[in-house]
């Protein structure tokens, strides 16, 4: 059976703030080296998939340079497809930008069906896991499906955010509700969907015809399939799995990776996770520096006096004599000057942290509250940005008005923002 791997890559991801105002949300940054999208992709080239396909939309300037032509994931071929980046276009005949998931689809099926593909898979360029579609293409041919859905069981109180099913003893799809207010289980939807090619193109082209539609595969089409008794399954998946789509479901998949034994794992050499790689030297610690239960990368650099506690660091981030950084995300060439604090924070590339300024603060109680800093912002010395505050991309010394930042605030810059 001939598969191909559709990976939609479109997103705004407006829920990430400052993080995606200048790209995709599955080309943030993530653990330090990777890239959000890298899972996805690492997942199809461990999986045996070599034929992908990414539809892009949002910023995709970001995600085309770092996927450039798929070498590092073994996608640079062109006999077995590779790897290949769609763009919304312009036609005659009225195609614009992408409505929905299921439209970005059908825009492109046209490409999408070339070589006959019999299988078509359906992914979130935006989720951070670990799966063997193999095992999911196995399950797909023994129970004779038209669809199946990869799911996971998720804590009731977060059900409200996924479209749940409802399944009978051999697995297949009873019910299907998208976001409900008052979720009846917490079996969801992963946003991972195998489809057999002729099923897919009829679902779609019915989809377009119907008045009303959000064009979305979890609100219009997979409901409108189990209503039609179409053959639609449920693959129960039982590892590690999250949709990196808030502020706080960023920061808490970096937490989970600083766990004693985290539930996934980065150095599984059966399991790679590919990326493309900066050429960075190694990271170095000084003596007399106190770095615990942190992820460091390449070309990071910790001066003595210097703590770095429960944190992740990428490519380039310097953290100076005196100063502190605690449970927070640091992104490509970060600076810290002497005595600063950052802490429950996340910064996103080329923020500098100037002379004991304070961002963030230690957590308190059984509430999250996080302090953003967007690219290349520079937070002068002495500056108190309170937890819950963000700061834009491009922000200047000359951009503050006052020392303090206050809870719930957003400093933009008065300039015209760089758009890198």
């Amino acid at each position: 059976m001939k598969t191909r791997a559709v990976i939609l890559a479109g997103g705004e991801g407006s829920r990430l703030s400052v993080l995606t105002a200048k790209r995709t949300k599955p080309a943030v940054p993530f653990a330090g080296k990777y890239r959000i999208i890298d899972f996805t992709l690492s997942n199809c080239v461990n999986s045996g998939i070599f034929d992908v396909m990414i539809l892009a939309q949002y910023r995709p300037q970001s995600l085309i340079e770092h996927i450039g032509s798929g070498s590092p994931w073994d996608l640079n071929r062109d006999f077995t497809g590779g790897v290949r980046i769609l763009t919304p276009y312009k036609t005659r005949f009225g195609s614009d930008w992408y409505a929905g998931t299921a439209d970005a689809v059908q825009q492109n099926f046209t490409f999408i069906k070339q070589g006959s593909p019999d299988l078509i898979l359906i992914l979130s360029g935006d989720h951070i896991y670990s799966m063997d579609y193999d095992a999911l293409l196995t399950f797909h041919l023994d129970h004779k499906a038209d669809v199946t859905i990869a799911t996971i069981r998720v804590p009731m109180e977060e059900a409200p955010r996924f479209g749940i099913l409802d399944i009978d003893d051999s697995y297949r799809v009873t019910s299907f509700v998208e976001k409900p207010s008052r979720p009846p289980g917490n079996l969801a939807n992963m946003g991972v969907y195998l489809f057999n090619r002729n099923v897919l193109d009829r679902a779609l082209w019915e989809d377009r015809r119907r008045p009303g539609s959000a064009h979305d595969f979890g609100k219009n089409i997979i409901p409108a399939l189990v209503a039609g008794q179409a053959r639609v399954f449920a693959f129960p998946y039982t590892g590690y799995w999250v949709d990196v789509g808030t502020v706080e479901s960023y920061w808490q998949a970096h937490m989970d990776l600083l766990a004693e034994k985290p539930a996934l794992q980065l150095n599984n050499r059966d399991w790679v996770i590919h990326t493309k790689t900066e050429e960075r030297p190694p990271a170095y610690i000084q003596g007399g520096a106190d770095v615990t239960d942190s992820l460091l990368s390449g070309g990071c650099f910790i001066e003595s006096g210097a703590i770095v506690e429960r944190s992740v660091l990428s490519p380039g981030v310097v953290v100076h004599r005196g100063a502190v950084v605690r449970e927070s995300v640091l992104l490509t060439d970060c600076h810290v000057q002497t005595g600063a604090r950052v802490e429950r924070a996340i910064l996103d590339k080329r923020v500098q942290v100037g002379e004991n300024a304070q961002v963030g603060a230690p957590g308190t109680g059984s509430g999250l509250t996080l302090t953003l800093a967007g690219k290349n912002s520079v937070l002068p010395a002495g500056l108190i940005v309170e937890p819950g505050a963000v700061i834009g991309c491009d922000v200047t010394a000359d951009d503050f008005s006052s020392h303090r930042v206050k809870r719930g605030t957003t400093i933009e810059t008065k300039r015209q923002p760089y758009e890198i």
